[in-house]
């Protein structure tokens, strides 16, 4: 069968990241047809929104996109188009998937665990006002049973799923008894339908010393919103930097997958920065698809080539400024001879 993928290329870097994977993925054998549709800068320029109709119903009629990062700017302009796509598609469930590769510098080993982020709700729907111009701003935290209960029995479900033994509820209950409340106790509450998975709750500061301490101590992690973005990304440092951390947004009947890292528009057009995060993204993809050993050579395949430590970009090599560094490109190349290697 033929795959129907909206293909997103996003900004800066993004173009150049979403063509190594979509080689690589046709590489698999499998075969797509690619909706390309644009947003963020490019959509703004172009059609005077960063995320047009367009590209929402296109994701609406194939079930699956592939997407590159987007440049949101600090402070000000146009609200983040990452979240405004979650949001409008109902993408509830944002899956990071951390763990140790060989050939990749990190102060920790077999690190395996995965981050489960609730996704259109805290403090990112975006409801905030100047109280005193110049002076005071608030910004407006919601959380809801719904969403709490969802996305914590996502976080068991894929636990049962992949044969993992333990989740851990992240929160700041002991400050934010109301909000934090709520998710904690309809956290406990769904964890009671799972006596076959171990179930935990740690404070977020608490967590994030602990997961710095020793990260092997966790399984599935499932937080809110605003906490699931940045221990996301601490465990993503955790096991050498962003270049090689994938990400997914799932809702009930649509998924959206993408790269953790950002655009990188210094970068844009060079040839020069590490596809692996987002053809890995292109992995959960298939995996989605129900294509698990399709997905599985592609994984291998990124692992061989890190491993090997010759084709890889810059940032994966001992010195960054090593000569032997190849490119964009040249990486995905060199995934794809592996792939036909396994």
């Amino acid at each position: 069968m033929t795959y129907r993928v909206t293909l997103i290329p996003g900004d800066g870097i993004g173009p150049e990241v979403t063509d190594a994977a979509r080689r690589v993925l046709e590489a698999t054998g499998l075969q797509f047809e690619w909706d390309v549709q644009v947003a963020g800068q490019e959509a703004l320029e172009k059609y005077g929104t960063p995320l047009p109709e367009r590209l929402l119903e296109s994701i609406r009629t194939n079930g699956v996109g592939l997407k590159g990062p987007m440049t949101t700017a600090l402070g000000t302009g146009f609200r983040s188009a990452n979240v405004g796509i979650r949001q409008a598609l109902d993408l509830y469930a944002n899956l990071r998937p951390v763990r140790t590769m060989d050939g990749v510098s990190s102060r920790y080993e077999n690190v395996n665990l995965v981050v489960v982020r609730e996704n259109t709700e805290g403090m990112y729907t975006g409801i905030e006002h100047e109280v005193i111009r110049g002076e005071a701003a608030e910004a407006i935290r919601i959380i809801t049973r719904r969403a709490s209960e969802r996305i914590v029995r996502f976080a068991f479900e894929y636990a049962r799923k992949y044969k993992r033994k333990k989740v851990t509820a992240v929160h700041k209950a002991n400050v934010l008894k109301i909000t934090d409340g709520l998710f904690l106790g309809t956290a406990r509450e769904v964890a009671a339908h799972y006596p076959d998975i171990a179930f935990e709750d740690r404070i977020v500061d608490n967590m994030a010393m602990q997961l710095v301490r020793d990260p092997n101590q966790f399984d599935v992690i499932v937080t809110t919103n605003l906490f699931g973005d940045i221990l996301s990304d601490l465990c993503s440092g955790l096991v050498g930097g962003l270049g090689l951390a994938p990400g997914a947004n799932i809702g009930e009947k649509l998924a959206v997958f993408e790269p953790v890292h950002g655009s990188a528009p210094k970068y844009a057009g060079m040839n020069k920065v590490n596809p692996a995060a987002t053809i890995l993204s292109g992995a959960l993809m298939l995996r989605h698809l129900g294509e698990d050993d399709a997905a599985e050579r592609v994984e291998k395949a990124v692992e061989a080539v890190v491993a090997e430590g010759k084709h890889v970009t810059y940032d994966l090599k001992p010195d960054r400024n090593d000569p032997t560094a190849v490119g964009t490109r040249e990486m995905a190349d060199a995934i794809i001879a592996k792939m036909r290697e396994l």
